[in-house]
């Protein structure tokens, strides 16, 4: 056992890595009491709009469709500890703004949207360059174990943060919640200070005469001639696009369904986040690039549960059914992340992986608006089963693609345990 939790937590025996994970969770933490402080601010100066939802998700997200790829280039170009502290000290002057105007009760609805923009605009620097960064503080043999601690931190903060967030809204409502949010985001601040930057892995980089004219078309054209990277990409678009709203629509589904309270709501979050943190741990043990069936299976499941989460009539049904939809949720999510981040060459990583959060967070100003009229038409459930059958379809008819594009059969086998399994084929 002491030898495997040595394995699983191989990455944070490295400094700069440990300093970079401690900074993120204290900051994430925060943020996810933030989303559900926001999103409860939101229904309560929307009287319970699921549209207004919609709309402050996508002001969220937009910045990150316009300038993510941007971005990218400019992780490629210079030197991203440098961007990253910039981009988090942004965030950091954002939240203690919000945090005043809630506490001061001169917050209106139009605050709240211009916030989200704001952040999303933070955002859209400093997730591509954190993306990116990862493989600098560890080095590509620790890559994938530090790729999916990554998703478990996120994850754990994703648990400790909605159910924190709905005591603390009940007992002191929403502004304490954000004072606490731009207290933690100071956190990535100290630790980016304290890295050592003779530890940080940059021997593959590009001559800085080459950084200097690397431009978003170059990798927009090396991600589209390489099909094992345009893929998982593809498949992402979808599913982040229809499925991943459940910062929306769990939020819909508690106040508009249920009729639950703002604990309930975090309850939600929680069920779906230790699902995930679960999905994230899984993953800690891999040392080589995924294959695109295990990609594509996780998408498969990760969609069938989604489904059946939205066609649940019971509270504690969809209490319990969060739970292996956020496992399968982040287990598909991590393993498309490592098939793209394992197979990319170095000089392009900023700004292929500035793609990928486009079509992980980018994806959501296109879809939000549209889930929150189907929430506010035809009630929450419907927005997520529906959206869970469109990434379901979308994650079927890659699969028929990819076994045609490789010659590879699927078949089924009953024993010793029933499951599906692919003859021959180039992953």
């Amino acid at each position: 056992m002491q030898a495997k939790l040595s394995t699983m937590f191989q990455s944070l025996q490295v400094r700069n890595y440990r300093l970079f994970a401690s900074g993120q969770l204290i900051k994430l933490i925060g943020v996810w009491m933030m989303f559900i402080a926001q999103d409860w601010l939101v229904l309560d100066l929307s009287n319970n709009s699921a549209t207004a939802l919609g709309v402050v998700t996508a002001c969220q997200f937009t910045p990150v469709l316009l300038l993510t790829l941007l971005s990218g280039r400019l992780a490629d170009r210079y030197d991203k500890r440098v961007l990253l502290f910039a981009a988090n000290a942004f965030w950091s002057l954002l939240a203690l703004g919000m945090a005043l105007l809630v506490l001061t009760d001169l917050v209106q609805l139009w605050h709240v949207f211009a916030f989200a923009a704001l952040l999303g605009t933070a955002n859209a620097v400093e997730t591509p360059v954190r993306q990116a960064f990862v493989s600098e503080l560890v080095g590509t043999p620790l890559l994938p174990n530090a790729l999916s601690l990554n998703a478990a931190v996120f994850n754990s903060a994703r648990i400790v943060g909605p159910a924190v967030a709905g005591l603390a809204i009940a007992a002191f409502d929403v502004g304490p919640v954000f004072l606490f949010t731009a207290v933690s985001s100071i956190a990535p601040l100290v630790n980016v200070v304290r890295m050592r930057t003779t530890e940080l892995e940059r021997d593959a980089l590009l001559p800085r005469d080459e950084r200097a004219s690397a431009r978003v078309i170059d990798g927009l054209r090396y991600v589209w001639r390489r099909p094992d990277l345009l893929l998982p990409m593809a498949v992402m678009s979808v599913i982040g696009m229809s499925l991943f709203n459940f910062q929306l629509t769990l939020a819909a589904l508690a106040k508009t369904v249920f009729h639950t309270g703002a604990a309930s709501f975090g309850l939600f979050s929680t069920a779906l986040a230790v699902g995930a943190l679960g999905g994230a741990l899984s993953g800690t043990g891999r040392r080589s690039r995924p294959s695109v069936w295990l990609v594509l299976g996780a998408a498969i499941a990760c969609a069938s549960f989604g489904t059946l989460v939205g066609l649940a009539s019971a509270y504690w049904l969809v209490v319990v059914l969060l739970v292996p939809t956020g496992f399968f949720m982040v287990f598909f999510a991590q393993a498309a992340n490592q098939r793209v981040q394992l197979g990319v060459d170095a000089a392009f990583r900023g700004r292929v992986m500035s793609l990928w959060v486009l079509v992980f967070l980018g994806t959501n100003p296109v879809g939000a608006p549209l889930i929150g009229w189907v929430a506010e038409h035809f009630g929450a459930g419907a927005s997520i089963w529906m959206g869970a059958l469109i990434s379901l379809a979308a994650a079927l008819i890659a699969l028929t693609w990819q076994l045609r594009r490789s010659g590879a059969r699927l078949r089924f086998r009953v024993l010793p345990m029933p499951r599906f399994y692919v003859t021959s084929a180039d992953c």
